[in-house]
């Protein structure tokens, strides 16, 4: 954490903290998912650096110490899309490495399709293609699952109930569901619940939610252009909220795809196992063969 150092970014009319390290044209910009922040990026970051990389992780909008926009629309997915379009901008980078877990990787799998100026590779963590996601939301299993998304459209009782004991929901939520629950101690969990007790902080995450369901509809006008990007999905197959089931046929979207799977890894991959991570993202970026995670079983790649 040392080598990690903090700067305020005007990006999309709003200002973004984001979590720097390294220098260069190259740019790694890892997105964070929920309830997280840029800190969830901790353990990749001084990787990218030495591998030459400038590196962004910014706290997305309405977290940490990022910019609140009012109102469920500011958290569309075509506005968290131009944000990463003008962060990329912002930074000056001539190539850039898209990473993204869960909402983060959301977030890029549609900038992936559709957003300007290009990625040159796309790294994906425990969060299926769209439109393996809007296939899975139609199986009972997947549905029980994802209850959570259900629950976040109601008005303000899912921020009271985040809220209740100091955010005690939110590190609850980590610690649960991880397999490894000593990568998750106290003081590491009073991160991510001192960030979300911030005035205006629960609802602003929960917002991405209640503007996804009500955005469903315009995005599937949209289409699932295929993704010529080369492509690096790496999935905990101990996901208490995804299924394993919705990464089988990325192939059928994403022409470049390399898949490696961690078994007894939860959600919460890129902080749980950390070292077999980066050993993927290391090899995988320098054009080495991407070793797979002990105990795993042949990756699946249609």
């Amino acid at each position: 954490m040392d080598a990690i150092q903090y700067q305020i970014v005007r990006a999309n009319g709003i200002d973004f903290n984001v979590a720097t390290a390294g220098a260069g044209e190259r740019l790694a910009l890892c997105l964070h998912g929920f309830p997280e922040s840029s800190f969830s990026w901790r353990y990749q970051m001084p990787l990218l650096a030495r591998l030459g990389y400038l590196v962004w992780a910014p706290d997305l909008r309405g977290y940490g110490r990022s910019s609140r926009p009012q109102g469920v629309e500011a958290y569309a997915l075509e506005e968290l899309q131009e944000d990463i379009a003008s962060l990329i901008e912002a930074s000056g980078a001539k190539q850039v490495v898209l990473i993204g877990h869960d909402w983060g990787a959301l977030i890029a799998w549609y900038y992936a399709m559709f957003g300007l100026p290009p990625i040159s590779k796309l790294i994906i963590m425990n969060v299926p293609h769209p439109a393996l996601a809007q296939r899975g939301l139609r199986t009972w299993r997947q549905l029980v699952k994802s209850w959570y998304i259900f629950f976040f459209q109601l008005p303000r009782i899912p921020e009271w109930a985040l809220a209740r004991n100091g955010c005690e929901a939110i590190g609850r939520a980590f610690r649960r569901m991880a397999v490894d629950k000593s990568r998750f101690p106290d003081d590491v969990l009073r991160v991510y619940q001192d960030a979300a007790a911030q005035p205006g902080a629960l609802t602003a995450m929960v917002n991405y939610y209640r503007a996804l369901l009500r955005s469903l509809r315009r995005n599937r006008l949209r289409g699932t252009p295929r993704i010529d990007t080369p492509t690096l999905m790496i999935w905990g197959e101990a996901d208490a909220a995804l299924g394993k089931e919705l990464t089988y046929g990325t192939g059928e979207y994403v022409s470049r795809l390399t898949l490696r799977y961690l078994p007894n890894v939860s959600h919460w991959v890129q902080q749980e196992a950390p070292e077999t991570v980066n050993a993927m993202i290391e090899a995988w970026l320098l054009g080495k063969n991407v070793p797979e995670a002990p105990g795993a079983a042949p990756s699946h790649q249609t």
